[in-house]
């Protein structure tokens, strides 16, 4: 079974302007929104199929608990409550598919995967710190443009990754 546990350091983050926007996030929102999630301080514990996440930016500080096979609730990347069930996609990738609570609204997810020592989430880059964090950030089906962030590994002082 894959470790997630730790925390990781962004390294990169592209198109999270036009994720939001796609979400239908007005433009200083999403001023805001890009500025805070530049340094997100996130941290996963994990036991087993069990999985504690909390992301932290300058903005506001989010908290999950979930088990994978079982829903819950969260709130998308633009704040909106919804029913969630996370599931191994693969050995190393977990899928976690989102259901508005009220209200329509582009359908979304989130994935996370380990593989060779990275993180890899669809629009943000994270390397593994001993002091910082990965952050949770969910994406619109309807894109086509996602890309791949990855995050090495790195086990010298969070100022020399």
């Amino acid at each position: 079974m894959p470790n997630f546990a730790g925390t990781w350091k962004m390294r990169s983050s592209e198109n999270f302007d036009e994720l939001l926007k796609a979400l239908g996030v007005n433009a200083m929102l999403r001023k805001v929104a890009v500025a805070a999630a530049s340094k997100p301080h996130v941290e996963i514990r994990q036991d087993g199929d069990q999985f504690y996440i909390k992301t932290s930016t300058t903005v506001r500080t989010t908290e999950i608990n979930f088990k994978i096979g079982e829903s819950f609730e969260e709130e998308t990347v633009d704040g909106r409550k919804c029913r969630s069930l996370a599931t191994w996609e693969n050995e190393n990738k977990i899928y976690c598919k989102q259901t508005l609570i009220e209200g329509d609204g582009p359908k979304t997810y989130w994935t996370r995967e380990l593989a060779n020592d990275e993180l890899i989430l669809p629009k943000t880059s994270f390397k593994k710190s001993s002091v910082s964090s990965l952050a949770i950030n969910a994406f619109a089906e309807e894109i086509d443009d996602t890309h791949t962030l990855c995050a090495k590994s790195c086990s010298k002082e969070p100022k020399q990754c």
